[in-house]
């Protein structure tokens, strides 16, 4: 071919991929989520831990500083991620493996799919434990459904050649690529040979196995930070050092991936998100509606909004925003359709990308929870707004119940034996006023950061308790709550009022 003709044809090209992306380069996403991660992150302000992948990363973001989960449990966190849906909304009301066996209804229309049918590619690689596979599909996918969750969720040098193999995909399409990690979640339930976090997977002693790209980092239980809400004791202590180490091993493996991302020349076209599931899995953490079990480290980085990048925002986000932001990004419309009836689903979060431009006044938050494992029927819906966070615990004359995950934890079980034994627990609560719990728990968090004075029976505070209660309730119309008229009234649509008293004397 003659070179006149040759750079006539690479000018056609050229134009034609620039009619394609619209005159710039196609917009992506990538989403990192860690499990059971909570704030141990030099980003905020943890100086005894060492996370300089997660904190060059907030340096080229904006870092929010009250963002939450909406449901504080690991299967209906990610699909209220993955549809912008509450729990009981989407219909998954706990986990979703072995006998729990929680799915989404059949008519939810979740991010994935709203994706593929926008012509963007999708992939996933790490823990998925959501279903049915036909609400979330993904065209690459990588998870404990065909893999191992062990080497796609912790080996960083399987994650690594995976993001490569998607990234190194001929396919044109914009892109969405999910990874979620199976770090930092507790390993002594399910893999104790491994350690209480999984802290010796991968580290290249006998009988572990060796993860090239790992340099695991130990940490002394004197040196680690303990959170205001979880027990200072050397079991504690030990168990945040083996939580660390974990931590330190998705952090590598972020940089790992941000490093594919690069190397593949996607780093400016693509949104970073930073995020986990849920609360950190010690007592008052996860499977709590307190700010303990729902508070997220967030993370919102964006080539095009240089301005606000190592900026904090106390804007107020939630978990369920996530899906609004990632639609606005690629510029597709927001789904309005219906799962029963005639009754269309409507997103109520809100997308984040105002807040990449300025700062915005959200103060907002709502939660909900029915489940985490199928034996722990504890239903609870919660409303954060402004300092004041309000929790209705539906089952309240019930105990708590206390997963298997965490009963068997080194924490949990010193815990216990100075409970039964009257020794000092170094706690903010006894066990007992953990299990039984007011039907109304009203706290001002800035106040009492701790959640540990119930003000809804002080009637100095009776405005904001009604105020906060009326937010709740009109949440929960809005989303459809089978559980809005709970637990002494029964819902009947068909009359009205729908709430129909029980008598039932609560």
């Amino acid at each position: 071919m003659r070179p006149r003709a040759l750079l006539l044809l690479l000018l056609l090209l050229l134009l034609l991929g620039a009619l394609r992306s619209g005159g710039s380069p196609a917009r992506n996403v990538l989403l990192l989520l860690a499990d059971d991660g909570g704030f141990e992150i030099g980003a905020y302000n943890n100086s005894a831990i060492r996370t300089p992948n997660l904190d060059a990363l907030a340096r080229r973001g904006l870092v929010f500083q009250n963002a939450f989960t909406s449901v504080s449990s690991c299967s209906p966190s990610r699909a209220s991620i993955l549809t912008g849906l509450p729990q009981h909304q989407n219909g998954m009301y706990g986990l979703h493996q072995d006998v729990h066996h929680f799915n989404s209804f059949d008519g939810v229309r979740s991010l994935p799919l709203l994706l593929s049918q926008a012509g963007v590619r999708t992939g996933i690689i790490g823990k998925k434990h959501v279903g049915p596979g036909a609400v979330y599909p993904f065209d690459f996918a990588y998870t404990e459904e065909n893999s191992s969750v062990l080497q796609v969720g912790r080996n960083i040098t399987r994650i690594k050649a995976l993001v490569r193999r998607f990234l190194q995909s001929q396919d044109e399409r914009p892109f969405f690529l999910y990874v979620a990690f199976h770090d930092p979640h507790r390993c002594g339930h399910s893999q104790p040979q491994y350690g209480p976090f999984c802290e010796r997977f991968g580290n290249g002693e006998s009988g572990m196995g060796w993860i090239p790209d790992w340099k695991p980092q130990i940490y002394r239980p004197e040196r680690v930070q303990v959170p205001a809400f979880v027990p200072d004791t050397p079991a504690a202590r030990a168990d945040l050092a083996a939580q660390y180490t974990t931590i330190g091993r998705m952090d590598q493996g972020i940089g790992l991936v941000l490093q594919e991302l690069r190397r593949a020349g996607f780093l400016n076209s693509t949104l970073v998100i930073y995020t986990s599931d849920n609360g950190i899995p010690f007592p008052g953490g996860r499977t709590n509606l307190y700010r303990s079990g729902t508070a997220e480290p967030l993370l919102l980085s964006s080539p095009e909004h240089p301005r606000r990048w190592g900026q904090l925002s106390p804007a107020f986000a939630s978990l369920l925003d996530l899906t609004p932001t990632i639609l606005d990004w690629f510029s597709i419309p927001y789904p309005a359709y219906s799962i029963f009836g005639s009754r269309q689903v409507q997103l109520t979060g809100k997308s984040l990308l105002p807040a990449l431009e300025s700062e915005q006044p959200w103060a907002t938050a709502f939660s909900s929870q029915s489940h985490h494992e199928v034996t722990m029927y504890y239903p609870m819906r919660a409303v954060q707004h402004g300092p004041f966070r309000l929790i209705h615990n539906l089952n309240y004359k019930m105990p708590f119940p206390i997963d298997q995950d965490l009963y068997v934890s080194p924490t949990f079980q010193d815990l216990l034996n100075r409970s039964r034994a009257g020794r000092p627990t170094h706690w903010h609560r006894s066990l007992r006023r953990y299990y039984y719990r007011e039907r109304w728990e009203l706290f001002d968090c800035s106040r009492d950061p701790g959640e540990g004075q119930n003000l809804a029976p002080d009637p100095r505070y009776g405005h904001t308790l009604q105020q906060l209660r009326a937010m709740l309730l009109k949440w929960q119309w809005d989303t459809g709550d089978p559980w809005v008229c709970a637990p002494d009234a029964v819902l009947e649509q068909r009359l009205s009022p729908q709430c129909q008293p029980l008598h039932n004397e609560l």
